[in-house]
């Protein structure tokens, strides 16, 4: 297959199946999860994988932009699809064309949503909790709930649910469990307000991937899972194997060439690793324009024929070096693993990015769009 002649990534669909099924398992009461599919769902593919969610019977989806959000509507006809980021006013049209619910971030952006609107526009407003990114911002819930009202009388908008997002609920530490507990606390009391005033909204939701394993409630209409979705997490070393979530993208690259270099012999960019003793090398046909990252130069490691292989020298931008020396019959045409599973050994996104400070989310969103993605 022209596709995998050069780097590819694997996609298995049914593991996504078994990791939703885990979700469904863990929702507690009427609760209904919302799968998060942002960023061409986390690197896997949007289209795909929208598609095999709406098979097995996913009714929400989270996306960030208008545009993932309408690439989202041509797979799923019927989902309900809220867009968690800010959307100029100046698109508002498309918003009610594609039936879309938007994320209203503050006042201001709900006035020149309503000001700009024809129609009316489906809203969910976003309270900040705690996170201070975006949000209405109150230290008062009644004061919140008063803003809330302003917008709810707004000239075309639809108000169905409000929402908060947690900031560290997957922290075992004392006080960031206290911290999850207070946003939850609080716009739980705003929910409660609006109800006195006689004002009923379909959601309040503030569950996300670590709430819905950590902090769990049956008083959060939906759970929002995202990277857990694709069987990672932003602490590998302490939900490994935990949940008994799979992870399914496999990143692959050929090997162009195989040599053997010497002792002072300098590899890549800026000499950065130079051999000490006679040793075999493999070019592998990947680099950081493919989503490698270059900040694991000298530090990474791949699988060739089931065996581990650190990367030497500098990751180039379509290219990459790695000491093959103790792989028996290795020859150009070999397929490396970069992420993924060759025999007994495995390579995580979680624990790449571990490597050099970073999270699973930034690996997998980082694949770029020129390696394909191919579903098995």
């Amino acid at each position: 297959m022209r596709q995998k002649s050069r780097a590819w990534a694997e996609i298995d669909l049914l593991k996504l199946e078994g990791n939703v099924n885990i979700f469904k398992s863990k929702l507690l009461g009427n609760t209904e999860l919302m799968t998060v599919v942002k960023t061409n769902a986390y690197g896997h593919g949007e289209t795909q994988i929208c598609a095999k969610l709406s098979e097995l019977g996913i009714k929400h989806y989270g996306v960030i932009t208008l545009d993932e959000a309408i690439n989202t509507r041509c797979v799923v006809k019927s989902g309900e699809i809220l867009i968690l980021g800010y959307v100029p006013p100046e698109y508002v049209a498309e918003l009610s064309e594609y039936d879309l619910i938007q994320g209203i971030i503050s006042l201001e952006h709900a006035e020149r949503l309503s000001y700009k609107a024809v129609k009316p526009v489906r809203c969910h407003i976003k309270i900040d909790t705690g996170m201070n990114r975006v949000g209405l911002k109150h230290r008062n819930y009644h004061e919140c709930a008063d803003e809330i009202v302003k917008i709810i009388r707004m000239k075309n908008l639809r108000v169905e649910g409000i929402y908060t997002h947690y900031a560290s609920a997957g922290s075992p530490d004392e006080s960031d469990i206290a911290f999850t507990d207070s946003q939850t606390d609080f716009i739980l009391a705003v929910y409660n307000e609006l109800m006195s005033r006689n004002i009923f909204l379909p959601h309040v939701h503030f569950l996300n991937s670590a709430g819905i394993l950590y902090n769990n409630s049956p008083k959060s209409t939906l759970a929002r899972v995202g990277i857990s979705l694709f069987g990672l997490s932003s602490n590998y070393e302490r939900d490994k194997g935990h949940n008994g979530l799979e992870t399914f993208l496999e990143l692959k690259a050929v090997i162009s060439q195989v040599k053997t270099v010497h002792k002072g012999d300098s590899i890549s960019y800026g000499r950065t690793f130079t051999v000490e003793n006679e040793m075999k090398i493999a070019s592998l046909t990947i680099g950081y324009a493919d989503g490698y990252s270059r900040a694991l130069s000298n530090k990474g490691e791949v699988l060739v024929h089931g065996m581990r292989c650190k990367v030497v020298g500098r990751v180039c931008m379509d290219q990459m070096m790695v000491d093959v020396s103790k792989v028996p019959y290795v020859r150009a045409g070999d397929v490396a693993t970069l992420i993924g599973r060759d025999g007994n050994e495995e390579i995580r996104a979680d624990w790449l990015g571990s490597m050099y400070g970073t999270i699973p989310q930034e690996v997998v969103c980082g694949i770029t769009g020129r390696i394909p993605r191919v579903y098995v």
